[in-house]
């Protein structure tokens, strides 16, 4: 009892903070109720329209046969350096961190590392690639966590690091143009500083590309305000295979003349063409900012708290994130992150934007009161000041660092109805039992994204057999994704008919084959080696 009513005195400390006059009562907490939420649980999967292809023999996630494509000589190098003098990059320290990707699982042998500057300079170079067959690997921040940024053999790493300036911003509008290179968090930066800000929000926003982030079509933690790339884009610039540059670098926010080219790139992983310029319609930065760490005693309770978070919140919930607490015991042990409020089995992050702040305290406090006296939250605290939010936030964008400290980790990034997200969860240790180490879930309720990692000590080839292709039927069978944000890359690609039917997979088969027809832009990821 002493326990409970610590947690009520804490959140009625949050509540006067918000609103100093305000009274709160909590009621009794109620006994568990039968679930209204349908759920996939313990393999006994909804039904399906979708074919699910035979595996092929080998590992899905292993990398094929190199392609026939030519091998670098002496005279490419000497090409390259005459169009990028001091930045054909040939010395193997140098060129080690590009040929890694940021998990450390998957690792290339490439001896060439180009950085141009201007979209002319991609032009040069994938012109001459294509020309002598050399297979190329665009890369931006090297963030991405499926084997899409790096070689798999010897392919030419073509980097856009050096591609990093603003060319216009509209203040009228909101409107930013920049090269592909620019790194997230300077164009947030950037922005704040003009009174806007960034419409897409990532834990790796230090190091990765806007230009990476629409070749992958990055979701992150502002989508359910926001939406996707796919709305919030409004023009590229995209050099193709044979170093044509196609203009379609538009700063409308309606033009319906004819197909809408720029949809293509936009999660296409590199494979399309490489994306050099890209503008972005991006939001007011907000006056008024809330954040708010609950705790749940259920996943039951979670998913209540979201319907009356929605209800209550409406237009300035911006962001509803949630972690369980396998997650939190990671952030504790291996980044001594402290726990910000008492132990529970789920944590919940609220983010609130608006432009009153005595109006949007309002609101918070009320769904605050409701959450309580329903007994849907046991706990929580709330963040106003930025020191504070950002506290709180990392409890939240740490996860993954957190993990890369648990041992060798198998990441899944899945789509599913928001009922059911923790429910692979749950069916995942009772399938692996005491083979993983850890087995956590986090990720976006609003969007129905979860974030499914499992650890080992070491690389465990027995441990993935019975993870993969476990994972991938579970989510098929509740017409989920098995890419919800990170794409397909090296490691996903052979999956993709679990979540696409083989006429659409042949269809993109095409356009790739149209665009690209000597295969040479970043080979063997995101198509299905099997592709007809």
């Amino acid at each position: 009892m002493a326990g409970i009513f610590q947690r009520t005195v804490r959140l009625r400390a949050a509540l006067r903070h918000l609103c100093p006059h305000s009274t709160l009562t909590c009621a009794a907490r109620p006994s568990p109720a039968d679930s209204p939420f349908l759920a996939c649980g313990s393999g006994q999967f909804v039904a399906s329209t979708r074919k699910l292809h035979a595996e092929p023999k080998s590992s899905p996630a292993a990398a094929p046969e190199r392609l026939p494509f030519s091998r670098v000589t002496e005279e490419d190098l000497a090409y390259f350096r005459k169009i990028l003098p001091g930045r054909t990059i040939t010395d193997p320290d140098l060129v080690e961190s590009s040929n890694v990707d940021w998990l450390r699982t998957v690792k290339g042998s490439s001896e060439v590392l180009l950085r141009p500057q201007t979209t002319e300079e991609v032009s040069q170079i994938l012109r001459y690639c294509n020309s002598r067959n050399l297979a190329v690997n665009p890369q931006g921040g090297n963030t991405g966590l499926v084997g899409g940024s790096v070689p798999v053999y010897d392919e030419i790493i073509l980097s856009t690091s050096l591609m990093n300036n603003i060319l216009t911003f509209d203040n009228i509008s909101g409107i930013l143009t920049c090269q592909a290179g620019c790194v997230l968090e300077n164009l947030s930066l950037y922005l704040e500083e003009r009174d806007f800000i960034m419409p897409l929000d990532l834990g790796a926003k230090g190091s990765c590309q806007i230009g990476g982030n629409v070749a992958t079509n990055a979701g992150g933690l502002r989508l359910l305000r926001y939406g996707s790339l796919h709305g919030t884009v409004l023009g590229l610039e995209v050099v193709l295979a044979d170093g044509r540059v196609l203009d379609c670098l538009a700063t409308l926010r309606k033009d319906n003349t004819g197909y809408d080219l720029k949809q293509l790139f936009i999660g296409s992983e590199g494979t399309l063409g490489v994306i050099t310029a890209v503008s972005i319609l991006c939001p007011r930065k907000p006056k008024s900012v809330n954040v708010v760490f609950l705790g749940c005693e259920t996943f039951e309770q979670l998913l209540k708290t979201f319907q009356l978070c929605r209800g209550m919140l409406g237009e300035i919930l911006s962001a509803f994130e949630f972690l369980d607490s396998e997650c939190m015991r990671l952030l504790n042990t291996h980044l001594k992150l402290p726990n910000p409020i008492s132990d529970c089995p789920f944590y919940i992050v609220i983010e609130t934007s608006g432009s009153d702040p005595e109006h949007d305290s309002q609101k918070l406090h009320n769904f605050l009161e409701e959450a309580m006296t329903s007994t849907l939250v046991t706990d929580g605290t709330v963040a106003t000041e930025e020191s504070k939010i950002k506290a709180l936030w990392s409890m939240r964008e740490r996860v993954t660092e957190a993990l890369t400290h648990d041992g060798f980790t198998y990441k899944y990034d899945i789509s599913l109805p928001v009922e059911r997200i923790y429910q692979l969860v749950t069916d995942m240790r009772q399938h692996l039992g005491d083979r993983a180490k850890s087995v956590v879930g986090y990720g976006h309720v609003g969007d129905g994204n979860l974030h499914l990692n499992i650890t080992s000590p070491a690389k465990d080839p027995a441990l993935l057999a019975a993870i993969e292709p476990f994972v991938y039927e579970w989510t098929a069978g509740c017409q989920g994704s098995i890419s919800a944000e990170h794409g397909l890359g090296l490691k996903k690609r052979n999956y993709i008919y679990y979540s696409k039917p083989s006429q659409a997979v042949a269809l993109m088969g095409n356009i790739k084959a149209m665009l690209d027809p000597k295969g040479i832009l970043n080979p063997y990821k995101t198509l299905p080696d099997n592709l007809k």
